[in-house]
């Protein structure tokens, strides 16, 4: 079927609007039509040569996008959980068979990157084709959901209620539930404890909310946007920290008399990493959720004292679990996520894409179905 999707061409230009040609689902698949889509900063992973763009992992042309939520519209073969008329939110995808599968760390699963980091098929092929008939890549998180219609996969496709509004939906795909799903499961973090939060973004405003939820006493947001501390305080952070102080983590040991017990760092940049191991109590531990481009430096003392650093994927969620537990705590006021979200029609995601690097919005969500 044609369909009309936001196609990058190369890592240095703007997307494209095109009309491709997608194939149908596959034994397995399911077609959705794309009611929301976020924009992760994940997906502008494409536009990195040497890593996912050109001369990378990642074949040009390509569609991003993988925190897509919609509408099944038609099932391949096989398919028995999922059905037509099925609202979905959708997410990395998963094995589901092998030992980190099996043990409820699916997103740790031995084939990850050959399904949600190539754009690509585990085989090399792609269900696309531009206009001009080239192959375009559209297995990005096994949905590239920067598009009206996208495929997924039974496993990353997670049924929610059909009165919930889609277009919503998609940021827990990724962002929200990354940020979230670090609190609830991999730091467990507990009632009275102190938690710091190195980047107001996505990512780090829904370890905030999480934070609240999970009942911490102490919860210190760090950015260089005034505005997104003040959303962070709103959201349930105690403590709003400008990250450009150079006595930043001075400060947050002080609030936290001696060190914070937990931190998220969420900007991936190394020297910000070095600030919160530094803002760390003896015993602390620091979850690292943002992608790196250059080395770590640890020093001789930072983990001496028995501090814990954490390489950390999507949370370590199990979405079908975490997605509906975040959307039950939204529908009783208690995780407004919404609150980051900024809607845009698919035809300005290059307005949308340069709004959320400077910082105008949290997270952009894109609606397929809207034209301008």
């Amino acid at each position: 079927m044609r369909v009309q999707a936001a196609v990058l061409y190369g890592t240095d230009e703007p997307f494209r609007l095109d009309q491709v040609n997608l194939d149908g689902p596959g034994p397995g698949q399911v077609l959705v039509e794309v009611a929301g889509a976020g924009i992760c900063q994940s997906d502008l992973l494409f536009r990195t040569p040497g890593v996912y763009g050109e001369a990378g992992l990642l074949r040009l042309p390509a569609i991003a996008g993988h925190e897509g939520a919609g509408v099944i519209v038609e099932v391949g073969q096989g398919v028995r959980d999922l059905a037509i008329g099925d609202h979905v939110v959708l997410t990395f995808d998963s094995c589901g068979g092998c030992a980190n599968c099996l043990t409820a760390h699916p997103a740790y699963c031995m084939e990850f990157q050959e399904r949600n980091g190539t754009g690509r098929e585990p085989d090399g092929s792609t269900p696309v084709r531009d206009s001009a008939g080239a192959p375009v890549s559209a297995r990005w998180f096994q949905q590239s959901s920067f598009a009206t219609h996208a495929l997924a996969t039974t496993r990353n496709a997670i049924v929610v209620d059909r009165s919930l509004p889609l277009e919503l939906l998609g940021p827990l795909g990724c962002g929200v539930q990354t940020g979230a799903g670090t609190v609830f499961t991999e730091l467990a973090v507990q009632p009275g404890s102190s938690l710091v939060v190195w980047g107001a973004g996505t990512v780090g405003l829904s370890a905030v909310m999480a934070a609240k939820v999970a009942g911490a006493g102490q919860i210190i947001a760090v950015d260089l946007h005034d505005e997104r501390l003040d959303l962070a305080r709103e959201l349930g952070a105690t403590h709003a920290l400008r990250g450009d102080d150079p006595d930043v983590a001075e400060r947050v040991r002080a609030f936290t008399g001696g060190g914070a017990r937990y931190g998220i760092e969420a900007t991936g940049m190394p020297e910000v990493a070095g600030r919160a191991i530094a803002s760390l109590a003896t015993r602390g531990v620091l979850a690292l959720v943002g992608l790196m481009y250059s080395d770590l430096v640890i020093g001789p003392m930072d983990l001496a004292v028995g501090r814990t650093l954490i390489g950390v994927l999507t949370g370590d969620s199990v979405p079908g679990e975490l997605i509906p537990r975040l959307i039950g705590l939204w529908q009783q006021g208690r995780f407004p996520f919404d609150r980051l979200i900024s809607h845009y029609p698919l035809s300005a995601i290059n307005q949308a894409e340069q709004d959320m690097l400077g910082g105008a919005v949290v997270k952009p969500v894109l609606l397929p179905r809207r034209s301008a």
